[in-house]
């Protein structure tokens, strides 16, 4: 069941992990920037998994090179959308708990981002997979790619066409509770 005192309690787990996650990406990318910048990389594992420290001035892989403006646009609608399906259209439910963590890994990794580019105009990388020539990346690009991961599958596995349509009619109870 679902009502205003359970959506209240849902925003206020959804906020607590969200800052979690964006402190724990903020941290690391601080510590990337006192031991890593202006410094060789660092193998952790030989020719497969190196600490290398980078500005990234674009989004994943290189693209939109120095294009902040069109980021932090972009990036505030998506933090809106996620935020309102995580608060309207998922309901605080066991089944749909797997989708709100979703939604908390996909709000954190754009916050933790986001961050970056609004006060550096770039992103710190670091984790950089040398074995496969993998672009680098960070905590919030690593919160991403599970939570689409995980979209992926709970969307082929788990949910069936039923579960979508709920999402897409949901309405959350409001009103007086006591």
């Amino acid at each position: 069941m679902n009502n205003g005192k359970l959506t209240v309690k849902k925003a206020l787990a959804g906020a607590a992990a969200s800052a979690v996650l964006i402190f724990i990406d903020w941290l690391t990318k601080r510590l990337a920037v006192a031991h890593l910048k202006d410094q060789a990389p660092i193998p952790l594992w030989k020719d497969v998994f190196e600490l290398h420290y980078l500005e990234n001035h674009g989004a994943a892989f290189g693209l939109l090179q120095n294009r902040q403006t069109f980021f932090i646009v972009t990036t505030t609608v998506l933090l809106v959308l996620i935020a309102y399906f995580y608060l309207r259209q998922i309901p605080d439910e066991p089944r749909y708990r797997p989708l709100n963590l979703v939604a908390v890994l996909f709000f954190a990794g754009a916050v933790g981002n986001f961050i970056d580019r609004v006060k550096a105009g770039y992103v710190v990388d670091f984790f950089y997979f040398v074995l496969i020539d993998f672009p680098i990346f960070n905590m919030a690009d690593i919160y991403v790619v599970i939570a689409a991961f995980l979209l992926i599958v709970l969307g082929i596995f788990y949910y069936g066409e039923e579960d979508f349509e709920r999402l897409l009619t949901f309405r959350p109870k409001t009103g007086n509770t006591h």
